[in-house]
């Protein structure tokens, strides 16, 4: 048991004996304190952050100099090839840098990693409502590490059906290299994903309803808060499908059901052991969760800029409660645009015309989210630190991600584009432009509260700015390929003469690519560097308005060393009559305020 003194430090009941292994291991490993495990799966995905983002330099190489030897790794990896990178393999790379990328790097960071750590702080709790589920939620995400990464090491060297597993090359365990026991350990893994989601999404939603601190209404609730509760909302509605889905093409793999078996299919003269199933019906139970998935990788990015805008601004959030409307509206409309993957598989045009309707529709919400933020940082004293630089680039080119998937929307144009790089350009700018930029802003900006000392801005606005150059060069110029027809998932376009002018273009990318992932060395020497050695932090370094901010640096178990009553909306910054330019949610109404009279 722990206790929380005066000066905010936790005190242990056991203190009469020396910490041991056993209560070390349920402290930090096993622990079932929101914070530890936030932190646990914040270090846990910034490892396979790292990974990922060497998968994708293997397949800019291949692009840029194909077929050529791989400097130092390619003799290690590929002897039997003479160093170069073989087309199967070529077919892992983009598989297992996407599975990666969505699966153990994005939704984990901001549902995981952000999600845990700032909901009960955020809310006014001293923990989630369960917190052995918070910690098997984590745990669980251990074997999807071993599953994923153990894949690398049987035959195949990965899966190699795409990231959206599509059968039937999936389902035949003899159609490619990587359809063997690769394929199976990745379905195990995406189940293992699937279960740890489950079991946070049902955290967060019981935290945020039930927990919330006296005066905590709904609509005093920090949009970080909201863009976890409807991620969490999204999850517990369409991870069932996905789920479910997975086990059927698992059992199609190994007892030789005919889920998504057509009849009569043979590959690699391997007749399949049942058929009547319909690939299809796989395609639409993926994207069905896959689809709401893009908005679970992006709406808690949403509520943290949100924050962070407000912040460094120094102005109330601009439409506070359209912004919320907005976030729901993404969220209903989510569910029913999935078919927008699907419009190359001989849809009913029909049955088209009402995706396409639909997926144009969810551009408005979108809308409304991007011009609040315009009119937040409007005529705002702004400070241009770290956090609101990441900030500001996250709606820029959350900006040029969403416009671009407005032709997208289009079934005629997506029937051109859709196997091109145009899509990959899109998909970039929205998770790595954006979502990426604002996780980065989030761990500069709420660093100081997890750790207790701030990093450093100089090497912060470095990183800052050669990431952003770099992520420019890199992911713009796949839009000119792509309305070039360039074809994605090819080892070798260039074997097609039309292609072969664009070889220098991909050169240029690949060096972008290979400086952006340098780049990142700048921000894991100032994130370690910092944890040890940088500047002590106080409660509240940015002047900030949340809750969050009213607990020690870092907090204490049960996170509050007083009892959080909340009198305010979250982004009273600049209020006419107040005595300074912020009113933290726990300051009390005072004589002439003029802002909690119309607080949310």
């Amino acid at each position: 048991m722990s206790s929380i003194t005066a000066d905010g430090q936790a005190t242990h009941s056991h203190s009469s004996h020396e910490f041991g292994l056993g209560e070390f291991i349920s402290t930090y490993v096993f622990s079932r304190d929101h914070k530890v495990i936030g932190i646990q799966f914040l270090f846990s995905t910034l490892l396979w952050f790292l990974i990922g983002g060497l998968l994708a330099l293997g397949i800019r190489w291949q692009l840029a100099w194909p077929w050529s030897d791989m400097p130092v790794i390619g003799p290690m990896l590929f002897s039997a090839e003479g160093g170069q990178i073989s087309p199967e393999f070529y077919t892992m790379l983009f598989t297992m840098h996407a599975t990666v990328m969505t699966f153990l790097v994005i939704i984990p960071i901001l549902a995981g990693a952000f999600g845990n750590y700032l909901i009960p702080l955020m809310i006014g709790a001293d923990d989630m409502a369960f917190p052995t589920l918070n910690m098997l939620s984590y745990w669980v995400m251990w074997p999807a590490f071993f599953f994923f990464g153990a894949s690398f090491f049987v035959a195949g060297n990965g899966a190699s059906s795409g990231w959206t597993s599509y059968p039937p090359l999936s389902t035949m365990t003899e159609s490619a290299p990587g359809s063997g026991p690769a394929q199976t350990m990745w379905l195990l893994g995406l189940t293992c994903v699937g279960i740890s989601s489950m079991m946070g999404s049902v955290n967060y939603m019981t935290t945020i309803i039930q927990m919330r601190a006296p005066g905590m209404t709904m609509m005093r609730l920090p949009m970080t808060i909201w863009g976890m509760f409807i991620t969490a909302l999204l999850q517990a509605f369409a991870l069932p499908v996905l789920t479910a889905a997975g086990f059927m093409q698992l059992m199609d793999r190994t007892v030789g059901t005919g889920f998504f078996a057509p009849e009569g299919l043979v590959v690699n003269n391997s007749a399949m052991a049942a058929g009547g199933g319909q690939p299809l019906l796989w395609q639409h139970l993926f994207w069905f969760y896959s689809h709401p998935a893009v908005y679970i990788m992006i709406l808690p990015a949403m509520g943290m800029v949100s924050e962070i805008l407000c912040c460094f601004a120094r102005k109330p959030l601009f439409g506070y409660k359209p912004m919320i409307y907005a976030i729901c509206g993404i969220a209903g409309l989510g569910f029913i645009v999935w078919g927008h993957h699907m419009f190359v598989s001989g849809m009913n045009p029909g049955l088209g015309m009402t995706f396409m309707v639909a997926t144009m529709m969810i551009a408005l919400p979108s809308a409304v989210k991007t011009f609040n933020w315009l009119g937040t940082i409007y005529g705002g004293k702004i400070q241009f630190t770290t956090p609101m630089l990441f900030a500001l680039a996250f709606v820029s080119m959350f900006v040029l991600g969403g416009l671009s998937g407005i032709f997208m929307a289009a079934t005629p144009v997506d029937v051109f584009i859709h196997d091109t790089y145009f899509i990959v350009a899109h998909f970039h700018y929205v998770l790595f432009g954006g979502t990426a930029m604002a996780v980065f802003g989030a761990i500069y900006f709420w660093f100081p509260k997890m750790f207790g000392r701030m990093m450093n801005e100089p090497l912060g606005k470095l990183h800052f700015l050669l990431t952003f150059i770099f992520l420019n060069g890199t992911f713009f110029t796949m839009h000119i390929l792509g309305a070039a027809g360039f074809p994605r998932r090819l080892a070798d376009p260039y074997h097609y003469e039309t292609f072969r002018p664009l070889l220098p273009m991909n050169q240029f990318m690949t060096i972008c690519a290979i400086l952006m992932v340098a780049s990142q060395i700048f921000f894991i020497l100032n994130f370690f560097y910092s944890i040890f050695f940088g500047p002590k932090a106080g409660r509240n370094p940015w002047r900030a308005n949340g809750l969050e901010w009213q607990a020690p640096s870092p907090p204490g178990h049960g996170n509050f060393d007083f009892q959080p009553i909340v009198y305010r909306g979250p982004y009273e910054y600049g209020t006419p009559g107040a005595s300074d330019d912020f009113c933290p949610q726990t300051q009390p109404p005072q004589e002439g305020d003029a802002g909690t009279a119309g607080a949310h």
